[in-house]
């Protein structure tokens, strides 16, 4: 983990990742929520949304001589340097969407830059809200050595009235907000108390 250096003040870098690449999605529309609420709500989080749109799609005969493409090169050093990690993972097909597992393998390559990182998920969509995404994503991170927080969980049933986002894929609904607010002060606790600092 990127250790915390400074004062109580420093701020906690994390690296928000979705793993939909549609603009309008709506687990990209959580990633901005959580960007927006990390300038008004939630004190000393800097959240930084990561494209893994440009990330080839994993294959070994890229690395040449323990390097990597420059793209999972640029993509790996923001890992790295973040202290923390915000997954907006999508459920395709009761699992993980491709997009974000071919990412998570990229990062994982050895060096491992994944490990030792707390990490919170969020998720939208329809019926159980992401949810099953978010138990393999889970089993994924026992093996990348991150540590998940437990509480509180956020599954947002995108399809469920009242509208919970906007035809740009906004979030739009106040009571999600304030459920997503909750995650990331939750996230802010634990990478405090992993690097000792609370």
């Amino acid at each position: 983990m990127a250790a915390l250096s400074g004062t109580s003040s420093q701020i906690i870098k994390v690296a928000a990742l979705s793993g939909s690449l549609r603009k309008g999605s709506y687990n990209r529309g959580l990633v901005r929520s959580a960007i927006e609420l990390s300038k008004t709500a939630v004190e000393g989080l800097q959240i930084e949304y990561i494209d893994i749109s440009p990330l080839p799609l994993l294959n070994t005969d890229l690395e040449k001589e323990g390097t990597y493409p420059p793209e999972v090169e640029a993509f790996r050093q923001k890992i790295l340097v973040a202290d923390s990690i915000l997954f907006a993972s999508p459920e395709y097909n009761y699992s993980i969407a491709a997009p974000l597992k071919n990412a998570i393998d990229w990062a994982s390559r050895a060096p491992n830059v994944w490990a030792g990182k707390p990490a919170a998920i969020v998720s939208a969509g329809g019926g159980f809200g992401g949810g099953r995404s978010q138990y393999h994503l889970r089993q994924v991170g026992v093996f990348l050595d991150l540590h998940f927080i437990n509480k509180p969980e956020f599954f947002l049933n995108a399809f469920q009235p009242p509208a919970k986002f906007n035809d740009d894929g906004d979030l739009i609904d106040e009571d999600a907000k304030k459920r997503l607010k909750e995650v990331l002060l939750s996230l802010k606790k634990f990478t405090l108390q992993l690097n000792g600092k609370n």
